[in-house]
């Protein structure tokens, strides 16, 4: 089975994706591959610099991705060319990736894919469920703030940006809420029960080996 994961910035969707990986399933990180993509050599990098130019990378030849962030985040066509550079080399490292896993055995593969709602009908094509982690968004800009330390304009800013939270309901399979008054192990509770419904076998306590 293939499992999408998506849900805004800071409604704990990487924290369900450990959990779930705690569970049985191979994780495969949408972030963790878009970063390495645009790193120092990355796959990504000359043309993201043909398309910005120099002021997008930093001395060590990576992107920078403060910069990228104020261009991407001001302007939706800027984000559209970023994103048409990188989403295509995300998908086809996420689909290699998967299919090692299931060669490995893996019985089931989650995609953790910030942008699902945005990337269109691709991911739909490859998914089997669609699990959407939800919280309000007041919880969404708390949590930003307090781990990014980011103003509150800021996070508002790339929320404005992302898919909003009725786009991302409305292609979710399963939704698994994650409010402010959630705490990590009614959380784990909830993973391991969408866990079972897909098949997988759980691990004991998996809230107290994932603190």
């Amino acid at each position: 089975m293939r499992i999408g994961l998506t849900g805004g910035i800071g409604s704990g969707k990487s924290t369900v994706g450990a959990l779930l990986a705690r569970c049985g399933a191979a994780l495969i990180d949408s972030d963790a591959i878009a970063r390495a993509s645009t790193a120092s050599g990355g796959a990504a990098m000359s043309a993201v610099v043909r398309e910005f130019g120099a002021r997008v990378q930093d001395a060590s030849g990576a992107m920078d991705r403060s910069a990228m962030r104020a261009l991407a985040f001001g302007d939706a066509r800027a984000r559209q060319r970023l994103q048409a550079i990188i989403h295509p080399i995300v998908q086809a490292q996420a689909q290699a990736q998967a299919d090692a896993a299931i060669q490995a055995g893996a019985h089931c593969v989650v995609f953790d894919v910030p942008l699902l709602a945005e990337a269109g009908a691709h991911w739909r094509h490859v998914l089997d469920r669609v699990l959407v982690v939800d919280c309000p968004p007041g919880v969404q800009i708390e949590r930003v703030m307090a781990r990014n330390g980011w103003p509150e304009t800021q996070v508002r800013q790339v929320m404005a940006a992302q898919a909003s939270r009725a786009q991302r309901l409305a292609i979710a399979d399963a939704v698994l809420f994650n409010g402010a008054e959630v705490a990590l192990a009614a959380l784990a509770q909830k993973v391991e029960a969408l866990a079972q419904r897909f098949g997988l076998m759980i691990l004991a306590n998996s809230a107290n080996r994932l603190a």
